[in-house]
């Protein structure tokens, strides 16, 4: 333990050694998900941290441990934006900084039982409020939230459907502090065991809670999933081919993926006439996904759009929020060089104002959403609220087909599901495509990267509302709350110290305490 402590003296090999360290939890996300992972996947992070000789190490260590874990999570990145992918992890890892500092304050040198048991308050707080802040669509979204991690867990659903993703993530983060308690602390084992006791506790009592909706009916939708297609008309022509194989099969919904429809509707009247047949042939409406130059208006849309009968309904929803530097750029002004180095967006889409929920007639009531969008919890409980029977997104990762994105992407929609008590449908232009119910669990088989084909799935509908979706992000709020808690008492603290530290008595011109004068 000597020798390393040495070996880490040296501050770009301790820098490396976090970096590493905060890369590890990326291992419980898809593809690898080694879900089972993440209750100890910050344990070597947090010792390193704790350990730090000083706070301004130990912020080093938390910035580099960011940057490791931004780096690895957004990985599949790289051929894309090559270098700015390291400039923008690096931005992000400064997040966590002040956590390092937070850490190494309440677990460092030998602390006290009551230091341990604000701990583990406490830490998974700051790691808290670090999502909250890194969730800002402009900072890249809550990509890789780590209670999302815990998809395929039941437990960690239904404590979503209780506090969102943020509640599993928050008592992830309690179980990794009471861990590296025990390992580096065990004088200190009886706080550690007491925050796994509760841990354990607060997962079991979200069972007993009525946040639960009960099924009671079921739809029929389709997913179509061409495959890789170059080009829009051969992309059409396929999807057009893989939706007639759905006549006869008593539908309620056919949904396509991302961008599966490359022209404006309005310019390119004959594509909207072959949707409307494609909608009488089948018997069901058929959402779309238009990725266009918009002749009623200037810019680049990505709109959901639903075709009837008769063709377009009149339904449209224009994507809100856009993927930094995939479809805008941030301060284009100042950050515009990334499309010289990368695949960043020549050109900004335009947003959408509002979201919008759609009536398929005598289907259910959807909510959709585009991509990007599905990893926002605010968006899909909001369409709750608002009446949706089903949640939609419609997604491509087709740029990103070998790598973990397909599968991380899909993932999300379990979450999106627990926390609404809605079923979720995750339709792609390339994979995966899934289909979550309304506890996060999986309906049907899921549609890899691999496959071209029209899918159909027996989707269970849901009544009656979530926790979540009628309380909102309250984790959030009470971790803000327990770190102003904590930060007031750490200035009563400070203060009192101040007022007891003993003043030594003044020197005078006729003498000193040791020499009086005579």
């Amino acid at each position: 333990m000597k020798t390393l402590g040495h070996w880490l003296t040296s501050p770009w090999r301790r820098s490396a050694v976090a970096a590493a360290a905060g890369a590890l939890p990326v291992l419980a996300f898809p593809a690898p998900s080694l879900w089972w992972f993440a209750p100890v996947a910050l344990v070597p992070w947090i010792l390193l941290v704790r350990a730090a000789p000083t706070g301004k190490r130990a912020g080093r260590d938390g910035w580099w441990g960011g940057f490791g874990f931004m780096l690895a999570m957004h990985h599949w990145l790289l051929p894309n934006l090559h270098v700015f992918t390291f400039v923008i992890a690096a931005l992000l890892g400064l997040l966590w900084a002040p956590w390092g500092r937070l850490v190494r304050r309440l677990l460092g040198g030998e602390p006290s039982g009551g230091r341990v048991v604000a701990a583990l308050l406490v830490v998974p707080s700051g790691w808290a409020v670090i999502e909250l802040v890194r969730s800002w669509e402009g900072l890249g979204g809550p990509w890789g939230v780590l209670g999302a991690s815990q998809w395929e867990v039941q437990a960690a659903l239904r404590l979503a459907s209780v506090g969102g993703v943020w509640l599993p993530s928050f008592l992830v983060v309690v179980v990794n502090v009471a861990v590296a308690v025990l390992v580096a602390l065990p004088r200190c084992r009886v706080p550690a065991v007491a925050g796994l006791v509760a841990t354990a506790a607060a997962t079991s009592a979200a069972w007993a809670l009525p946040s639960r909706p009960g099924i009671d009916d079921r739809v029929r939708i389709a997913l179509v999933q061409p495959g890789v297609v170059v080009g829009p008309e051969r992309r059409f022509d396929r999807e057009e081919q893989l939706t007639r194989e759905l006549v006869g099969q008593d539908l309620d919904l056919i949904v396509w993926g991302e961008s599966s429809v490359g022209f404006d509707l309005r310019s390119r009247p004959d594509l909207a006439r072959r949707l409307a047949a494609l909608s009488r042939e089948t018997g069901a409406e058929i959402l779309v996904n238009v990725d266009a130059r918009r002749s009623d208006r200037p810019g680049i849309y990505k709109s959901s759009v639903l075709i009837g009968p008769d063709g377009p309904t009149g339904d449209r929803y224009d994507k809100m929020r856009l993927v930094p530097f995939g479809e805008y750029v941030p301060a284009r002004s100042l950050l515009g060089w990334a499309t010289s180095v990368g695949e960043a967006a020549g050109e900004d889409r335009m947003r959408g104002s509002r979201q919008v929920v759609m009536d398929t007639g005598n289907g259910p009531v959807v909510g959709p959403m585009v991509c990007f969008e599905s990893a926002f919890p605010d968006m899909s409980r909001h369409l709750a609220e608002d009446g949706a029977d089903v949640l939609l997104a419609q997604s491509s990762t087709s740029t990103f087909q070998q790598s973990w994105a397909p599968a991380q992407h899909a993932s999300l929609a379990a979450l999106r599901a627990a926390e609404t008590g809605r079923p979720m449908v995750h339709a792609t232009l390339t994979g995966v495509s899934a289909v979550y119910g309304p506890s996060g669990e999986r309906v049907g088989p899921r549609i890899g990267t691999d496959t071209s084909a029209a899918q159909v799935y027996e989707v269970p509908l849901a009544h009656g509302s979530t926790l979540y979706v009628r309380f909102g992000d309250w984790p959030l709020y009470a971790a803000l709350l327990i770190l102003a808690l904590w930060g007031a008492g750490e200035a009563v603290r400070v203060r009192r110290t101040a007022r007891e530290r003993p003043v030594p008595p003044a020197r005078t011109a006729h003498g000193s305490p040791t020499r009086p004068a005579r």
